[in-house]
């Protein structure tokens, strides 16, 4: 079994912003020679995630929405009053979420379905350049 682990980076600008990041992530499955096995995408950080979706318009804004009805930028959460620094609604948000996705990969492709894109989102209160962790494991 190999196993490789890469990384890169995208621009954000927070508040729950999404960025597709499929392609980047099936080019490092390509370059691995790994036919068979998974890939799993991670991003460290407390205050972003990594999912699946269609990466359509319509969803770009629905997100979002979802987001601010369950964990409102408004609300009152014990880290601001901890640190002071106004993204307590971001580290609720990254948690519900989660920090990684794991996908099977069959003859050098990744399983996802036809409509099915990997994106991060970036929860935070203010724009970042996020790291992302790709490891490839298989055969």
């Amino acid at each position: 079994m190999a196993v490789e682990t890469h990384e890169f980076s995208i621009a954000t600008n927070g508040y729950c912003d999404v960025r597709d990041v499929t392609g980047t992530v099936a080019g490092l499955l390509e370059r691995s020679g790994i036919s068979d096995g998974t890939v799993t995408v991670f991003t460290p950080g407390s205050t972003a995630g990594v999912t699946t979706l269609e990466y359509e318009p319509g969803l770009l804004k629905d997100i979002p929405a979802l987001f601010e009805n369950l964990v409102p930028r408004g609300a009152a959460y014990a880290h601001d009053a901890t640190w002071g620094d106004g993204n307590g609604f971001s580290h609720v948000r990254a948690a519900l979420l989660g920090a990684s996705l794991t996908v099977p990969v069959r003859s050098g492709k990744l399983l996802l379905g036809t409509w099915q894109q990997i994106v991060v989102i970036d929860f935070d209160n203010k724009s970042r350049r996020r790291k992302v962790i790709v490891q490839v494991m298989g055969e």
